[in-house]
């Protein structure tokens, strides 16, 4: 979803991509678990210097929409700088996704 600037007459607009990226639907997303123990912090961003939103459970497995490159991060399943769009604005880092790959596994974000 994008920001949509209008003129003052209304007769012309230009949509703006946005760095969000809002699934529409979760049809054909494949899943990938969290690494087993560990309750991973979802942020607003690709970095630790994103805001927490929330925890996930021990023993999830979550939907990955697209990747994005960012802060490198070191886990369980190695250390990478991709991080994985859970959710609308919500990143993990693919150190702590058993994806089975060392690199993409989505379409990057963007």
């Amino acid at each position: 979803m994008g920001l949509v600037l209008a003129s003052a007459n209304g007769s012309s607009a230009v949509e703006i991509a946005a760095y969000r990226t809002a699934p529409a639907a979760t049809t054909g997303v494949a899943r990938y678990p969290i690494a087993p123990g560990y309750r991973v912090n979802v942020r607003s961003g690709p970095g630790t210097k994103y805001e927490i939103v929330r925890t996930l459970a021990l023993g999830v497995s979550v939907p990955i929409y697209c990747q994005t490159e960012g802060e490198t991060i070191t886990g369980p399943y190695g250390t990478t700088n991709l991080w994985d769009n859970i959710d609308s604005d919500e990143f993990v880092s693919d150190a702590y996704v058993h994806t089975g790959s060392d690199g993409y596994v989505a379409r990057r974000c963007g």
